[in-house]
């Protein structure tokens, strides 16, 4: 007999074990995951999930990009889909829920509903982004943002790591160069699930956060280029020392993000001095720069505020200095309707919950441009994630799949509501 709807639950202890599943892909010995996009690792995590989205009865499509769409039918299939789902690569050092969890919370749904025997009014489509994190490959979010065409497919595709390889010969290497067109798969809105990556609903001791904004983004990468020469024979005065140059780079952004707290943040994230030793001054630096906000005016400031400050340190010193912007988002505003129906599910299940806004950057960001799109966070353990200590709840995760699953049925259930149509 057909479980009604209003009563419906995921199956935590299922979901459980698919994290801690997956988790063994790209493992490592202090229980972290490291699945850097595209590579072997995530082939392994990737061949799992388009088996399981299979046995679940869903048909699975990979784009030119690698983004991995698992449709289930609805009853009114002129509908377009209701797309749930996140990413599965992670950080070097990465943890088993960011953005795993969003992406097996909607595994789950589907699996819930088939159990049930629920079929939705439009169609749903479980969505695996490609290199969310951004580790292996700049920018981040990059199979999200070809989908909505802020970066162009050629463009992403010619990236490279570190070492050179290419997100085209990546995706070859690993056989998910998919045939299907980016963006031929539509969408009526987009929900993601996600560990927060903060301290907030922990502290509150809230299972439930409603997305309502996300913060924008600018990327720098930079290079300093001064003069190397004797640490002990050079007077102080006539060096060209890119190490200290960075220095004040690096107190600058902070004082600018401190200038416009706490609504900004900014990091210098990486910095690397070629030809190291330590009795030569440094004279080439490499390194990488962000700020965030969810104010498009104090991102403005932020930007020409240190784009002048690095002129300045440059004519000063003096040194060469190149900051280049690699990647600029603007800040996110998410869908009422969408966000509204997240709260009213948590409301329907007693859950508490809180409004909030995203430090963290995520695929959704680039949904909401295009389509209704929110997201629901859940508490991760003091708040840390990027981190192999990175560690959520039992209880707290099925309590996000339970939200999203209502939200879900709310938003492609009986099509009040226009989705997908």
């Amino acid at each position: 007999m057909r479980a009604p709807a209003s009563n419906l639950s995921v199956n935590a202890d299922r979901l459980w074990d698919t994290i801690f599943e997956t988790a063994r892909f790209g493992g490592t010995p202090r229980g972290g995951v490291r699945r850097l996009a595209l590579s072997e690792e995530d082939r392994q995590v990737r061949d799992w999930f388009r088996a399981a989205c299979e046995q679940a009865g869903l048909t699975v499509t990979v784009d030119t990009l690698g983004n991995m769409f698992a449709v289930r039918p609805g009853k009114d299939m002129s509908r377009l889909p209701f797309g749930i789902g996140s990413h599965l690569d992670t950080q070097p050092t990465g943890g088993k829920f960011d953005g795993v969890l969003g992406t097996l919370a909607a595994l789950e749904v589907v699996r819930t509903l088939n159990d049930a025997g629920i079929e939705t009014e439009a169609p749903l489509c479980i969505v695996n982004w490609t290199n969310e994190e951004g580790s292996r490959f700049a920018p981040a979010m990059m199979g999200s943002a070809g989908y909505v065409a802020d970066l162009p497919v050629a463009d992403i595709l010619a990236r490279t790591d570190a070492e050179g390889v290419s997100v085209g010969a990546a995706l070859d290497a690993i056989g998910y160069r998919g045939p299907a067109e980016v963006g031929a798969q539509k969408l009526a809105g987009f929900l993601e699930l996600h560990i927060e990556q903060g301290p907030i609903l922990e502290a509150e001791g809230r299972p439930i956060g409603v997305v309502e904004h996300g913060q924008g983004i600018i990327w720098y990468d930079g290079r300093i280029t001064g003069f190397e020469s004797h640490a002990g024979s050079t007077p102080m005065r006539l060096r060209k020392d890119a190490l200290a140059a960075l220095s004040e780079i690096v107190l600058a952004i902070e004082a600018l993000a401190l200038a416009h707290a706490p609504n900004a943040v900014g990091t210098v994230g990486e910095a690397v001095i070629a030809r190291p030793s330590r009795n030569v001054i440094p004279g080439e630096i490499a390194f990488s720069a962000e700020f965030r906000t969810p104010d498009a005016g104090i991102l403005d400031a932020l930007d020409a505020g240190l784009q002048a400050k690095v002129q300045e340190i440059a004519a000063r010193r003096p040194v060469e200095i190149r900051l280049d912007t690699i990647w600029r988002k603007a800040p996110t505003h998410f869908d009422p309707a969408v966000a509204g129906a997240v709260a009213q599910a948590a409301d329907k299940l007693g859950l508490k919950h809180r409004p909030m806004v995203s430090g963290a950057g995520h695929d959704s960001f680039h949904m909401a441009t295009v389509m209704p799109a929110a997201m629901i966070f859940v508490p991760c353990k003091d708040g840390v994630s990027h981190n192999e200590l990175e560690d959520a709840t039992k209880a707290d995760c099925a309590a996000g799949a339970n939200v999203l699953l209502h939200a879900v049925l709310a938003l492609a259930g009986d099509g009040g509501n226009g989705f997908g149509q």
